[in-house]
């Protein structure tokens, strides 16, 4: 099985519609530390088309709205209803990791519980997909074949929890029914409420940073969320010596990523380099010369080339930090459960892990 990192994950899911139309997708995250002092023991997000539509955590204790569209498209209640099946879950969670740790005769340490399951609607050729991945400190531990209607295991110690819920039809009927049904029905109605938000058309902003031999070609701001950044050399692209980063999402509802280019400064003035960034909105192309390059220099409280995530929403720092690459979960109260919301606060059905 080829393992997937979180933001490569987010990158495939999200961009994929540069090259195949207008793709629609609605991903919940949940993530459960415990040795980790700076971060919350518990945090959910709901992404609807790469946007943050809801968020709790253990620390707030409050399912809140994260887009206008989405507070307006509801009651008062879902927000009630979904605190309460949200502090369900952190329990559930908390003792999810304690299972692990029972499973890998581990003890003490700082350890991460994850999952990030969805669905994605193609409303050009109305193709659907579904996904479920899951994982534990950052490895992949069960993951769901949709297609062949399985899960598949990547561990020794996860392999009797897949044969219980490969042997179980009635719940492997209803996760099909889940992700390519009910999940597809409350991805469009989201899709709905936030349509003048989530089809907005928003140009990237371009910029070229120069640190030491490091190169970036920087877009940001844009929308949506599907975009390209290609170097040249003298009209012909350019693979080796470059880093394409993720596209990750800005608090105002934008995107941004960034290509980067390691080239030595004598490279440069032998021949011309490019960066073109392609967007729903059109193509930009900046030219590498020194009026449009601007330099990072240490202590100017600019950010390094390597890390330029600007607003990087919290929840995915989080993520990223705990190295949650991969999600990992659980299905009984007291052995391991996770009640997983399908829309409207609804819980997905479980069975024993």
């Amino acid at each position: 099985m080829v393992k997937m990192g979180f933001l490569s994950l987010v990158a495939v899911l999200c961009c994929a519609h540069l090259a195949y139309g207008e793709i629609h997708s609605m991903k919940y995250f949940y993530t459960a530390t415990s040795g980790i002092q700076t971060f919350p023991e518990f945090v959910t997000v709901l992404l609807v088309d790469g946007q943050p539509a809801s968020y709790y955590d253990s620390n707030i204790r409050r399912e809140t709205p994260r887009q206008d569209w989405m507070k307006n498209a509801v009651d008062a209640d879902y927000w009630d209803r979904g605190t309460q099946i949200s502090i369900g879950d952190e329990q559930s969670y908390k003792a999810n990791i304690d299972i692990a740790k029972q499973r890998f005769n581990q003890t003490g340490g700082m350890h991460s519980v994850q999952n990030m399951y969805g669905c994605q609607w193609d409303d050009e050729t109305h193709v659907i997909d579904g996904y479920d991945q899951n994982g534990y400190d950052g490895e992949d531990f069960v993951t769901l074949d949709l297609k062949n209607l399985r899960y598949i295991a990547t561990t020794p110690e996860s392999q009797l929890t897949v044969n219980k819920w490969n042997s179980n039809p009635g719940q492997l009927a209803y996760d099909k029914q889940y992700y390519t049904q009910i999940c597809i029905e409350w991805l469009k109605k989201y899709v709905e409420y936030g349509s003048s938000t989530l089809g907005k058309k928003v140009a990237p902003e371009v910029s070229l940073l120069q640190k030491g031999p490091e190169v970036a070609c920087h877009a940001t701001g844009f929308h949506p969320d599907a975009v390209m950044i290609t170097w040249k050399k003298d009209g012909v692209e350019v693979d080796d010596d470059v880093d394409v980063g993720e596209t990750l999402p800005n608090e105002d509802g934008t995107f941004q990523k960034r290509s980067v280019l390691t080239i030595s400064p004598k490279e440069r003035t032998k021949t011309q380099y490019s960066c073109e960034v392609t967007h729903k909105s059109g193509l930009i192309e900046k030219i590498l010369d020194e009026a449009e390059l601007k330099t990072i220099t240490p202590g100017s409280g600019q950010a390094p080339v390597g890390i330029i995530i600007g607003a990087f929403l919290g929840f995915l720092a989080l993520i990223a930090l705990i190295g949650g690459a991969v999600w990992y979960k659980r299905r009984n109260p007291g052995n391991g459960f996770v009640a997983a919301k399908t829309g409207e606060n609804s819980s997905r059905s479980s069975d024993e892990a």
